[in-house]
């Protein structure tokens, strides 16, 4: 949810307000929650270049020392210039963004990579590459499951379109690292197939649920077990998700119901096909909300939704409870509708 403002010549790196870019991560710790940086939402992949996050990371992960915050952050290959890699270029790219996130003091996240997910030939390639990760790693890591929704060029990663295959891949990875590995972010969209995983993991693996549609029920867990929340969604409702996992502290699974129903049709419009632009709602609301001044995204990712979207999407954000200042945020919206042409 980066407050970013483009430079005039195009394909020149974006510049961060760090300033309003590091409040809104106290914001988020202010509600008791942790911060997962440099990843998706940060719009890795999408016009965020490696420099920049690099300085991110490490900005971002001495504010957490600071204020005694929790912090991850994304490790990816996205330094790699364009064009074809080869497992040693990928590996290489891993390994350097992998100590850069040590040695800012956040836990790792080994991101899917699309460099990876074009290089590799099968599963034995995945799971050489991650093999060398997890051992060069200083303490445990998360890893990443990013469904092809959320990004087209991940398809077939872990080696098999097979979603059922790639599962299986996962586990043998876990298993063969089970004391280095912290958890799995998995965001697949899936419930039933998140569940399943859940349950092959070994004891004391957590599986972090990128679950944007069904993560009330998948933290609230079963019998067997629950999801941890690792959710690009908790940035636009952090309000909400502090006070529902706070009630289900307190086992008030009532109150946790309730604070959290009118969330879910906020997230699954944010997350609506192309769901790789749910990142241009959450800014929208960030700006109605005042934790930004303006509603500009890098590459011009703003206009990734129509003015409709925007419109459904403040009306599911004011059902939900999300605009502090509804004065504000109204004078906001109808600002920036006047200028998309739409009659007030």
């Amino acid at each position: 949810m980066d407050r970013l403002r483009r430079r005039d010549r195009r394909g020149v790196p974006a510049v961060l307000d760090w300033e309003r870019t590091l409040a809104f991560r106290r914001h988020l710790w202010s509600y008791g929650l942790g911060v997962a940086e440099a990843m998706d939402t940060a719009q890795r992949g999408m016009g965020l270049d490696h420099p920049t996050t690099r300085e991110l990371i490490r900005r971002s992960a001495a504010e957490a020392r600071a204020v005694g915050a929790r912090i991850v952050a994304g490790v990816a290959t996205d330094q790699l210039p364009a064009g074809p890699a080869t497992l040693a270029d990928v590996t290489r790219a891993y390994r350097e963004q992998l100590d850069e996130v040590q040695e800012a003091g956040a836990r790792p996240v080994l991101m899917c990579s699309r460099d990876l997910a074009a290089a590799a030939q099968g599963p034995e390639d995945y799971l050489r590459v991650y093999d060398e990760l997890l051992t060069a790693a200083d303490g445990p890591v998360v890893l990443h499951w990013l469904g092809s929704m959320f990004d087209p060029a991940l398809a077939g990663y872990w080696g098999a379109s097979d979603l059922d295959l790639a599962a299986d891949t996962v586990v043998e990875l876990v298993k063969a690292h089970e004391s280095r590995v912290d958890g799995i972010k998995v965001s697949l969209l899936d419930a039933a197939r998140e569940v399943a995983l859940r349950r092959r993991l070994p004891a004391g693996v957590r599986l972090y649920t990128g679950d944007d549609f069904h993560y009330p029920e998948l933290i609230r867990g079963d019998e067997v077990g629950h999801s941890d929340a690792l959710l690009g969604v908790f940035a636009a409702i952090a309000p909400a998700a502090a006070a529902a996992l706070a009630a289900l502290d307190r086992d008030d699974l009532a109150a946790y119901d309730a604070i959290f129903a009118p969330t879910v049709p906020l997230a699954r419009h944010l997350f609506a096909t192309p769901t790789w632009f749910y990142k241009t709602g959450i800014v929208f609301l960030a700006w109605l909300a005042g934790h930004q001044d303006h509603f500009t995204m890098v590459g011009g990712l703003q206009s990734g939704r129509s003015p409709a979207h925007l419109a459904t999407l403040l009306t599911l954000a004011d059902a939900a409870g999300l605009l502090p200042d509804a004065e504000r945020a109204a004078a906001r919206a109808r600002a920036f509708f006047a200028t998309a042409g739409v009659d007030q």
